[in-house]
C-alpha cells in the first residue's frame, strides 16, 4: 500500500480547540441522544445494491477472502473499520437516516429479535440486482445465482411475520408511518453484462423490465402499507472510474467537455431515469394518497463532478483506493486486492475503489436530496414534520464562494466532531 491511515484527513486542531470540541461533541452525543426519542420518521426500511448495503453483504460472504469490502481499508474514515460498506465511510442511507433523527439502518442479517428492528432494517446487499438472474439466462447471457430484488422483498415480508406474528395488518399503523427507500438498484443490471461484454444495444433492452420490476415493487409495498417512498435514479455511470479505463476512448467527442465523464454512458444511466421517472408518474396517478418521491441521485452526483471544490473533492474521476494510473485504478490491481495503493485524503476523492463514490461524495449528493433540490416532489415539503428537512431546504444557496468557504469550515469541524463523538461513544 502506498500509505498508511495515520495522517490521513488533513490535520486536527489544537489542544484548546480540542478542548472546545470535546465539550461540543458531548452536546452533540445527548442532543442526539434526545432526538432519537422524536424522529422525523420512526423506521426507515431500505432495498438496493451495494451503494445502499449497510452490512449485509458480511452475512452472506463474510468467508470469502477474495471479498475486499470484508476488511480494511474499506470504512477507514468514519467507522475505522470494515463494515460491508462498500466505501470508505458512510453511504447515502445513512445520511438520510441521520438527518431523520435515527441510528444507523441496521442491517436485515444482522438481527435476529423483534427489538432489534425498532429503526427500520435495510434489506440491500452488495451485488444485488433488480431482475432474477433467470430474465439474463432467458436471453443468452450467463448468469451465476445472485441477490435480487425479489429476495430483499421476502426478507421484508418475513420480517412483518417476526414484527406481527399472526397478523401482518397489525404492522399497518408502523407501515404508514415508515419512509420507504426502495434503492438504488438496477444498477448492477448493466454492470454486469457491461463487464461481461455483452453488446451495448442488448443491454438497453433491459431497461424497461428492470424499471417494471422497480415498479412492481413499489406497488407491492404500497399494498403492505407503505406511504412514504423515496426511489432513487441511475448514478451517472459515465462518471466511474473503472468504466472511463475499460472504455477509454481517442474520439474528444466521446467525454463531455465540462466533466471529463464518457457521453455515451451518461446518456444511457439519463436514459434509466427518464423511463423510470415516467413509471413513477403512473403509480402516483394510481396511488393518490401516497408520497412516491423521485431522487435524482443523477442529478445531485453531476452537481459534484461539475463544481467538486464546492464539496472540498479535489480528484472526482480518480478512485482514493485502487491501482493507480489516471483514475486510481488499473487492471491487474483493485481496493484491497494485489498491490494497490490507498490515497491519504479519501475526502478528497470522488471515487473510494473505481466503482463506488466515496463518503465525500456520498455526502454532497445526500444534500442535494434531502434538501429537496433533487427529489421530486421535495422531500423537504413531503415530510413536513421533520424540522432537520426544512432547515436545510430554506438554507442560503451554499453556491456563494464565502458560503463554500464556511461550508468547508464546518465540514472539517463536523469530521473533527464525529470523530471525537465516536471517540465518546465507543468509551
Amino acid at each position: 500500500m502506498a500509505s498508511s491511515a495515520s495522517g490521513r484527513g488533513g490535520g486536527f486542531p489544537s489542544p484548546a480547540a480540542v478542548a472546545a470540541l470535546v465539550v461540543l461533541a458531548a452536546a452533540v452525543v445527548q442532543a442526539r441522544g434526545s432526538s432519537a426519542a422524536a424522529p422525523c420518521v420512526p423506521r426507515v426500511f431500505s432495498f438496493g445494491d451495494s451503494l445502499a448495503d449497510t452490512g449485509n453483504f458480511p452475512f452472506l460472504y463474510g468467508n470469502d477472502s477474495r471479498e475486499p469490502a470484508l476488511r480494511p481499508p474499506y470504512g477507514e474514515t468514519f467507522f475505522r473499520r470494515a463494515t460491508g460498506r462498500f466505501s470508505d465511510g458512510r453511504l447515502i442511507v445513512d445520511f438520510i437516516a441521520d438527518t431523520m433523527g435515527l441510528p444507523f439502518v441496521r442491517p436485515y442479517l444482522s438481527g435476529r429479535a423483534a427489538g432489534d428492528f425498532a429503526s427500520g432494517a435495510n434489506f440491500a446487499v452488495g451485488g444485488a440486482m433488480a431482475l432474477g438472474p433467470d430474465f439474463f439466462r432467458g436471453r443468452g447471457v450467463p448468469m451465476g445465482d445472485r441477490m435480487h430484488l425479489g429476495i430483499e422483498m421476502k426478507w421484508f415480508r418475513d420480517l412483518l411475520d417476526l414484527l406481527c406474528p399472526g397478523n401482518r395488518t397489525d404492522c399497518m399503523g408502523m407501515i404508514n408511518q415508515s419512509l420507504f427507500l426502495v434503492g438504488e438498484i438496477g444498477g448492477n443490471d448493466y454492470n454486469i453484462p457491461l463487464l461481461s461484454r455483452v453488446p451495448f444495444e442488448k443491454i438497453r433492452t433491459f431497461t424497461p423490465s428492470v424499471v417494471n420490476k422497480i415498479s412492481s415493487t413499489i406497488t407491492e409495498l404500497i399494498g403492505l402499507g407503505a406511504k412514504t417512498l423515496l426511489v432513487p435514479g441511475n448514478l451517472p455511470i459515465g462518471c466511474v472510474p473503472n468504466y472511463l479505463m475499460i472504455f477509454k476512448s481517442d474520439k474528444k467527442e466521446d467525454y463531455e467537455p465540462e466533466t471529463g465523464c464518457l457521453r455515451w454512458m451518461n446518456e444511457f444511466s439519463e436514459y434509466h431515469n427518464r423511463l423510470l421517472v415516467d413509471e413513477l408518474e403512473k403509480l402516483r396517478k394510481l396511488h393518490s394518497g401516497v408520497s412516491i418521491i423521485y431522487a435524482d441521485y443523477y442529478g445531485a452526483a453531476m452537481e459534484v463532478y461539475h463544481t467538486p471544490k464546492q464539496f472540498g473533492i479535489e480528484h472526482p474521476l480518480e478512485a482514493c483506493c485502487g491501482g493507480g494510473g489516471p483514475y486510481g485504478v488499473s487492471m491487474i490491481a483493485r481496493c484491497g486486492y494485489g498491490e494497490y495503493k490507498v490515497c491519504d485524503e479519501p475526502q478528497k476523492y470522488g471515487s473510494w475503489d473505481g466503482f463506488h463514490p466515496s463518503e465525500a461524495a456520498y455526502k454532497g449528493i445526500a444534500i442535494g436530496l434531502l434538501r429537496g433540490t433533487y427529489t421530486q416532489p421535495s422531500i423537504a415539503t413531503t415530510i413536513s414534520s421533520c424540522p432537520q428537512l426544512i432547515e436545510l431546504g430554506s438554507s442560503i444557496e451554499y453556491k456563494n464562494c464565502s458560503t463554500v468557504l464556511h461550508m468547508k469550515i464546518a465540514a472539517q469541524v463536523i469530521g473533527w466532531l464525529n470523530t471525537l463523538v465516536v471517540l465518546l461513544v465507543c468509551c
